[in-house]
C-alpha cells in the first residue's frame, strides 16, 4: 500500500518552491512578456503592474512600467493589481480617507477591511490542517505515539498563530504591519467619535482594550464615552473580537507549555500577548528585547546632540534643516584638490590595469558605464605594481577620515564600523544620451526596500538591513548631471539636492527617512567614494581588515633593509619604478569577483525579465 500511495503527489498542496514563486508573483513576470509579444497591451500592463506592486525594487520592471505609461494606446485603468486582497485594498483606502479627515468614508472602508481580514484569517487557519510538511523536522520527532501527536498538533497551533502575520503582510512583502487587528479598532473608535456615533466608538474602544487592557489613553476614552452615553448603557466589546482574543490566548497557552516542557520553539507574532502567559525562562529574553528597543529610541534622541568635528578646516555647508529632512548633512574641504587628483589617478591606473576594474554597463542604466574598486582590490593592485602604494593608502585614509567625521557628527561616543567602501565612477556613454529619461541610480533607501505606493520601506532582504549611515565623498565636478537628490517616500517629490565637487562629503542615515537617487550623468565621468557604515561589529567590512593587514605588512617591509624594493607575486624582487606586463592568460583566484560583497551577480540561467 505504501509503494502504491507514496509516488502520488498531494491533490491540494503545491511544492514550497511553487508556492514561493506565487507569493512573489513570478507568473506575472512571464505573463507581462507574453502578453506584450501578443500585442495585448492592456493585459500586459495589468500583469506588469501586479508583479511590480510585490517587487518595487525590480529595476527592469520599473523601466517597463514607465515605458507603458508613455505608450499612447495604454489606458490608465489598466494599471490594476490583479492579486489585490480585499482586506488590504479596503484598509489602504480607509487609511487614506482617515488621513484626509474623511471619517464617514474611513469608517465604511475600515469596517470592510476588518471583516475581510477576519474572514481571510479563518481561511488561513483552515489551511494549517494537513500532513507534516517539514521533512527535516520529521527526523527530530519523538518516536512515541503521544509525542508524535503532540508535536503535530503544536505545529498546527503555531501555524494558526502565524496566520495573523500572513493577513497583515502586504502582498509580495515579507514584513507584516504590526498590531494589524488592534490598529483597525483604534482607527475606528476615533473615526466613529468624529462622526458622532459614540456607541460604536465605545464598542471599538472596549474591543481594543481586550488586546491592551492597561492602555491609559484608551481607558480615558472609555471613561469619556461612558459619561456621554450614561451609566445605564452597558458597553461591551464586539463578539467577533472577544472570540478572536480568547481563542488566540488559549492557543498561546498550549504552545508556551510545549515550549517550556517539550522543547518546542515559538516566535510570538503578537505584541499584545500578556506577560503572565510567557514562561519565566523566556521572560528574560523578552525583557532584553524590550530594553534593546528602548535603547534604540534613546539613540535616536542622542543623535540630535552633535559632537565637535575631529579635523580642522572642515565646514558644515548644509544641515538637516537646510536640506528639508532629518539625519542629513553636507561637509566641505574633507579632501584637498591634490588628494582628489591622486584618487582620480588611482581610478585611471586601475582601469588601465584592466584587472577587476573594467568599465561595464551600469546595473542601473544602459546609458552609462560603471567602474568600481574596493579597498582590498586597490591594495592588491598596488602589490602587483599596477597602481601606486601611496594612492591605495590614500583611499584607506580618506575613507577612515570620512568615518570619523560622520561618527563624531551623528553618533558621538558610539562606534561606527565600515560596512562597505567602494570607489565608483559612472561615465556617460557617448551617442546614447539623446531622449534619455532614466536616472543614474533610481530612488532607493540604503537599508530597506522602498515601496512608494504603500508609503512603506520594508527592512528585509535583499536590503542591507544592518546599515545605519551612508556617505558619499566626491572627487570631481567636471561632468554634466550626476547630482544627488533626496525625496519624500513617494520617490517623486524632491526635498533637497547636493551638487558634487572635490572634497565634498554628504552623509545621512540609511533608513526610510532618506530616500535618495542620482540624476543621470549625461556627459563626462563622475567619481566618488561610496561609504556605508554599521553599528553592528559582526557586519564590519572584512575586505577592509585584509587591506589594512596588507598595508601594515608593506610598512613593515619598508622598515627593513632593502625595503624600497617590492616583492613580486612570484617572490622575485623588483624596483617600484619597473613596469610589469601582467599576463592575461590566467587570473589569480583571489582576484576573481566573489559573491556577497555588495555586488550583483549574473545568475547561471536567466528567467523572464530577471533584473541582472
Amino acid at each position: 500500500l505504501g509503494r502504491r500511495l507514496r509516488p502520488a503527489p498531494s491533490a491540494h498542496r503545491a511544492s514550497r518552491a511553487v508556492r514561493r514563486d506565487f507569493e512573489r508573483r513570478e507568473p506575472y513576470n512571464y505573463l507581462q512578456v507574453a502578453f506584450f509579444q501578443l500585442k495585448k497591451l492592456d493585459q500586459a500592463v495589468s500583469a506588469a503592474h501586479t508583479f511590480f506592486v510585490a517587487n518595487p525594487q525590480h529595476l527592469q520592471m520599473r523601466e517597463d512600467i514607465e515605458k507603458y505609461r508613455r505608450m499612447s494606446g495604454v489606458k490608465s485603468d489598466s494599471f490594476q493589481d490583479l492579486e489585490a486582497t480585499p482586506h488590504w485594498e479596503a484598509y489602504e483606502a480607509g487609511v487614506q480617507h482617515y488621513d484626509a479627515d474623511e471619517y464617514l468614508q474611513a469608517v465604511a472602508r475600515l469596517e470592510e477591511s476588518l471583516s475581510e481580514a477576519l474572514s481571510a484569517l479563518e481561511e488561513c487557519r483552515a489551511l494549517c490542517e494537513g500532513p507534516w510538511e517539514d521533512e527535516d523536522e520529521e527526523e527530530k520527532m519523538q518516536p512515541g505515539l503521544y509525542e508524535a501527536i503532540a508535536a503535530h498538533y503544536i505545529q498546527v497551533l503555531k501555524c494558526r498563530q502565524q496566520c495573523v502575520l500572513e493577513i497583515a503582510t502586504k502582498p509580495g512583502r515579507i514584513s507584516a504591519t504590526e498590531d494589524f487587528i488592534p490598529s483597525h479598532l483604534d482607527l475606528l473608535q476615533f473615526a466613529y467619535s468624529q462622526v458622532g456615533n459614540q456607541t460604536l466608538a465605545a464598542e471599538c474602544a472596549a474591543s481594543y482594550l481586550l488586546f491592551y487592557p492597561t492602555d491609559e489613553p484608551m481607558l480615558e476614552k472609555m471613561e469619556q464615552y461612558r459619561a456621554e452615553l450614561g451609566d445605564h448603557r452597558a458597553v461591551t466589546a464586539r463578539q467577533s473580537i472577544q472570540h478572536y482574543v480568547q481563542r488566540s490566548l488559549m492557543e498561546k497557552k498550549l504552545i508556551y507549555y510545549a515550549v517550556e516542557h517539550l522543547g518546542e520553539t515559538f516566535h510570538d507574532p503578537d505584541l499584545w500577548t500578556p506577560d503572565e502567559l510567557i514562561p519565566e525562562n523566556l521572560k528574560q529574553k523578552y525583557r532584553e528585547d524590550q530594553e534593546k528597543q528602548k535603547q534604540e529610541a534613546l539613540d535616536v534622541e542622542e543623535r540630535e546632540k552633535r559632537g565637535p568635528l575631529p579635523f580642522e578646516g572642515i565646514v558644515v555647508t548644509m544641515d538637516s534643516q537646510q536640506m528639508n529632512g532629518t539625519q542629513r548633512v553636507v561637509f566641505d574641504r574633507v579632501l584637498t584638490e591634490s588628494e582628489c587628483k591622486d584618487l582620480l589617478r588611482l581610478t585611471k591606473a586601475a582601469g588601465e590595469a584592466g584587472d577587476g576594474y573594467r568599465a561595464r554597463r551600469s546595473p542601473h542604466t544602459p546609458h552609462e558605464r560603471f567602474e568600481g574598486l574596493t579597498v582590498l582590490k586597490a591594495v592588491q593592485l598596488a602589490q602587483n605594481g599596477d597602481v601606486e602604494w601611496r594612492d591605495a593608502k590614500l583611499l584607506l585614509q580618506a575613507s577612515e577620515k570620512s568615518r570619523k567625521i560622520i561618527e563624531s557628527y551623528f553618533t558621538p561616543g558610539k562606534k561606527l564600523h565600515f560596512s562597505f567602501t567602494h570607489l565608483v565612477c559612472r561615465r556617460a556613454v557617448d551617442g546614447e544620451q539623446e531622449g534619455r529619461m532614466d536616472l543614474s541610480h533610481p530612488v532607493h533607501a540604503d537599508n530597506c526596500l522602498l515601496d512608494p505606493e504603500g508609503q512603506e520601506c520594508w527592512k528585509e532582504p535583499p536590503a542591507y538591513v544592518y546599515r545605519d549611515y551612508s556617505g558619499i565623498l566626491y572627487l570631481n565636478d567636471d561632468f554634466q548631471g550626476g547630482g544627488l537628490f533626496f525625496t519624500e517616500m513617494d520617490t517623486v517629490t524632491v526635498t533637497a539636492e547636493v551638487h558634487p565637487k572635490c572634497g565634498r562629503l554628504v552623509a545621512f542615515s540609511s533608513g526610510k527617512e532618506n530616500p535618495h537617487g542620482v540624476w543621470a550623468v549625461s556627459r563626462g565621468r563622475r567619481c566618488a567614494v561610496a561609504l556605508w557604515y554599521t553599528h553592528s561589529q559582526e557586519h564590519a567590512e572584512q575586505e577592509r581588515v585584509k587591506a589594512e593587514e596588507l598595508m601594515e605588512q608593506r610598512a613593515a617591509e619598508q622598515d627593513q633593509p632593502g625595503g624600497d624594493r617590492q616583492q613580486g607575486t612570484d617572490g622575485s624582487s623588483r624596483s617600484s619604478s619597473e613596469s610589469r606586463a601582467p599576463s592575461r592568460a590566467t587570473k589569480p583566484a583571489d582576484q576573481r569577483q566573489k559573491p556577497g560583497l555588495d555586488r550583483k551577480q549574473q545568475p547561471k540561467v536567466l528567467r523572464a525579465r530577471d533584473e541582472f
